[in-house]
């Protein structure tokens, strides 16, 4: 998956249109300056080329060149940070090292030192955001299983619609409108701001109260998707025989429900949990930009608009790998949840 996806990005961002020497230099630079710097990305080489050295690049065991250090083909690994020298040949040694994502066109700064200045405040605001959505959506999921086709079901089916119809970005404004602009008196919450701000007295110091806003808001759609299968979920396992005969057996509701009924419910809930809080990672760019809230999301805006390939080449394949692993250890999650599903 992570092949299929780093080839996919590698050919769509190289076929957009523009040089990035020129965007680099200025489109009154020297001709032989844009060349000097094509040859230095690697730019003048040809398509095939191009993509299997960043494949190179990107690949923990990678190979370089020792003698001929101008080879397109290889480099050198000191470029890439700490390496360890696996195997030494005539021309070509075999390293292992940390991938390298290049370098930034616009501050020449390397990608990995932006994404992972970025990185904390998306990670903070997903995790926070998901963290809500699950508590609450299988809080109000179980009640509405309990009380179906009663006014509390009701009122939060109707949440649910809204929830899952509302665009993240149209309830950022809504939110930020009514809890920051309207009630901001009464709540003491700003219209923007980030996880840690700069005082002149004080020097950075961190703001919990400014992540309120951006998590509720973009915690709304999957807490909404968590109601609705947790409920869905619920009502299919309490139908069923070994439900009615823990029941008949005498133990106590809270029992039923939250040991035996909610065990074996979680399943599809904890699906959905995974792939939303991949999502919420690659997702938060319209909420980071309404709430100026400093993250991965606002770092790949910033980067699309000034053409900073790389920054956003790395943040795709960094959601993209956080999205496998995410993966994976829903597999393990299974078992842990689920006793019919053995991890061997």
């Amino acid at each position: 998956m992570l092949f299929g996806i780093v080839t996919v990005v590698f050919l769509l961002f190289t076929a957009l249109p523009g040089d990035p020497a020129r965007l680099m230099l200025g489109q009154r630079a020297d001709q032989s300056e844009v060349e000097m710097i094509r040859k230095d990305l690697g730019l003048d080489l040809p398509l095939s080329t191009q993509y299997f050295v960043y494949l190179n690049d990107l690949s923990p065991l990678s190979f370089y060149n020792h003698q001929d250090t101008e080879s397109p083909y290889f480099f050198e690994p000191t470029e890439h940070g700490n390496s360890v020298l696996l195997s030494e040949g005539k021309a070509t040694n075999i390293v292992l090292k940390a991938p390298y994502l290049r370098r930034s066109y616009q501050s020449q700064q390397t990608v990995v030192a932006i994404v992972t200045a970025a990185l904390p405040g998306t990670a903070v605001l997903a995790v926070t955001a998901i963290s809500i959505a699950t508590i609450f959506g299988i809080l109000f999921g179980i009640i509405g299983a309990l009380y179906k086709g009663k006014w509390p079901d009701t009122l939060l089916m109707i949440f649910s619609i809204f929830g899952m119809s509302l665009p993240s970005f149209v309830a950022a404004i809504l939110i930020m409108w009514v809890f920051a602009y309207l009630l901001g008196d009464v709540t003491g919450l700003q219209v923007t701001g980030s996880l840690y701000e700069i005082d002149e007295f004080d020097g950075k110091r961190l703001v919990l109260k400014n992540l309120i806003l951006p998590a509720i808001t973009l915690g709304v759609r999957p807490l909404a998707v968590f109601m609705q299968l947790t409920r869905n979920s619920m009502l299919e396992v309490l139908s069923m025989d070994y439900v009615r005969t823990a029941t008949a057996k005498g133990l106590s509701f809270r029992t039923v429900v939250f040991k035996h009924a909610l065990r074996n419910a979680l399943n599809p809930v904890i699906t959905a949990i995974s792939g939303w809080l991949a999502s919420l990672l690659a997702g938060a760019v319209f909420v980071e930009i309404v709430f100026g809230w400093k993250g991965l999301g606002l770092i790949m805006l910033n980067a699309l608009n000034t053409y900073d390939l790389p920054v956003v080449m790395g943040c795709i394949i960094l959601v993209a790998v956080i999205f496998v692993v995410i993966n994976m250890l829903v597999d393990v999650l299974y078992g842990i949840f689920d006793p019919r599903v053995s991890v061997r």
